[in-house]
This record gives structure tokens, sequence and C-alpha cells, in this order.
């Protein structure tokens, strides 16, 4: 989480000088460098999929979510973003009964009502606040829950070094054909952080995968909400930002909507040993 939010503090550094698309351009790039680095002489199995159109869908929501994101970061506080943001899980729940056919107890639809509740409150609605550009990160929310949908059905079938494959070469490839369009030469600083937010997001990927190795995904899923406390002191220390009364509220409600679904996890899982 403390890269994944590193990363979203210097794409919001850099897009107050360069264009969404370049940088998410250089964020793409560096990630299939490093993996095609990574994979060597496994590159060509790499490439071979039986499920391409899922893989294809699945990257193409990767992309439209670091597009819209960032987009968002260019017009809201890096906290505010992050806790919309996190509402991901509560509506990845709600996706789950028609996308996956799960059933669904009162337990999680009051969850998800309340997480929903929470991102109303940050954004409130007809108040002026944060008008349209607080819809953004609600976007990307709903984006990377169907990303999680998508990934969990390649999962039966597909070899992780496969998907982490195509979720780099596909926003590469589209980011490349693009960025002439929207290009500004960087500086020295310019090229340094445009390497750096590739390192962080495909080191980021990479550590998130080694934890579900080695962790249920019960256990792992409580240190995402760290991502508000990391997005709150970089925001402040970095841009001077800090959440007012509403979004601290809105947060926490999310928070403990999303942790309150993970404690019902654990507890039928102890009643099933």
């Amino acid at each position: 989480m403390l890269l994944f939010v590193s990363m979203d503090t210097t794409a919001k550094y850099l897009i107050r000088d360069y264009s969404v698309v370049q940088v998410s351009w250089a964020r793409y790039l560096v990630h299939a460098l490093l993996i095609a680095a990574l994979l060597g002489r496994r590159l060509p199995s790499a490439i071979r999929t039986n499920r391409l159109p899922l893989q294809l869908l699945r990257s193409s929501l990767l992309l439209a979510i670091t597009l819209v994101y960032f987009v968002a970061l260019s017009f809201i506080p890096l906290a505010d973003a992050t806790a919309i943001m996190a509402s991901s899980p509560l509506i990845l729940i709600a996706l789950s009964v028609p996308l996956l056919g799960e059933r669904v107890g009162i337990h999680r639809w009051f969850s998800v009502g309340a997480g929903f509740c929470g991102a109303l409150i940050i954004i409130r609605p007809g108040l002026g606040v944060m008008q349209l550009a607080a819809l953004l990160p609600l976007l990307s929310a709903f984006f990377y829950a169907l990303y999680q949908i998508i990934t969990r059905k390649l999962s039966s079938t597909e070899a992780p070094l496969t998907t982490l494959f195509y979720t780099a070469s596909v926003g590469t490839v589209v980011t490349t054909l693009a960025v002439p369009f929207f290009w500004t030469t960087p500086d020295v600083q310019g090229w340094l952080l445009m390497g750096l937010i590739g390192i962080l997001g495909s080191t980021g990927h990479f550590a998130m995968i080694k934890a579900f190795e080695y962790a249920p995904a019960t256990t792992i899923a409580p240190f995402g909400y760290t991502s508000l406390l990391w997005a709150t002191a970089y925001g402040y220390a970095i841009f001077g930002e800090f959440p007012d009364t509403f979004t601290l509220a809105g947060a926490a409600i999310i928070a403990a909507s999303g942790l309150y679904v993970l404690h019902r996890e654990r507890l039928k899982a102890g009643e099933a040993l």
C-alpha cells in the first residue's frame, strides 16, 4: 500500500507539468520493461493464453483505472481520492452477485450500504464541494472491482506470469500510440520521477502477489486501508493538503464497513473449521 500511494503521489506531482497520458505511459513502459527482464526466456510462453479476450478486457480496465484516477488527482486532494477509491471492495461485493453468482447475506449488504454512505459524505453531491471531479475516483473504484472479478475468473486457468505480462503490455501499447499527441519533453527531474513511478507500480504489484502467496486474503485485506494513512501523510507533507472533517468521517465509515465484512468472513472460516 505504501508503494501504491507513493506511485499516486508521484503521479499527482508530475501531472502538474505533464499530461496524464504521458505520466501513464511512463508508468506502463517501465513496468513492461521490468516484467520483460523478469521473464527473460520465459517471455514467449507467457504470451500464450487460452483466454485472450478476457486478458485484454482486464488489462484495458487497469489502463482505464490508471487514466481516470490520475485525472482525478489533478483536481482533488490525494487523501480524498484515496478514501473514495477504498470503497472498491464494497463495490466488488455488490457486483459478485450478478457477475460471479455469489450469495450475499444481510450483513454484507449492510456493509455495502454503509460504505456507499461514507463515499457520499466525502463527495457531498449537490453541495459543490468537489463537484464532478469527486466522481472520478468512484468510477475508478467501480472499474477496479470489475478488474478483480475478471482476475478471479482468469486465476483458475491462466498462469500468473501470463496475466502479469498482459497487465503491462496492453497499457504500454495504448499509451505509446497516444503519447506523441500529448508529449512534453521532460527535464532530468521529470525523467527520474517518470522512471520512479514505473518502479513503484511494478514493485507494488510484485509485493501484493507475494503477500497472497504467504497469507490468505482475509489476513491481507485490512492492510489495504493503511493507504488512507499514507495518502493523508503524503498529501499534507508534499501538497499541503489535509482532509476535512467530512472526508475523515466518510473514510472512517468506508474502512469500518470493509473491516466488518472481513470480520464476518473470519467468523465463518472459524465456524467451518
